[in-house]
């Protein structure tokens, strides 16, 4: 899927609420957080010294509603290396 999101996070940095397709998603479950690593070494040729984490790719899936009646959806969001932006990866009911 690969969609671009906005996410909102709370001050201890959990997510709170997805902006997707022109809508706000609440988060209404405790997240779930995770790392992968990346292949740097097959996607890009070199690195600068202090170039920064290469290799990390930052995950979380949260359960999200539209509003208290709405059933959950879970997101799968994911944050690629030196990346500010975050992609919703799936979702799933």
């Amino acid at each position: 899927m690969d969609v671009d999101v906005d996410v909102r996070f709370t001050p201890a940095g959990t997510p709170l609420a997805v902006r997707f397709d022109g809508r706000i998603w609440a988060v209404a479950a405790d997240p779930v957080h995770w790392f992968t690593r990346d292949a740097w070494w097959n996607t890009r040729r070199t690195a600068a010294v202090g170039s920064g984490d290469l290799v990390s790719i930052e995950f979380w899936q949260v359960q999200v509603r539209l509003n208290t009646n709405s059933a959950l959806r879970t997101f799968t969001l994911r944050r690629n290396p030196l990346s500010t932006q975050w992609l919703l990866e799936s979702i799933s009911d």
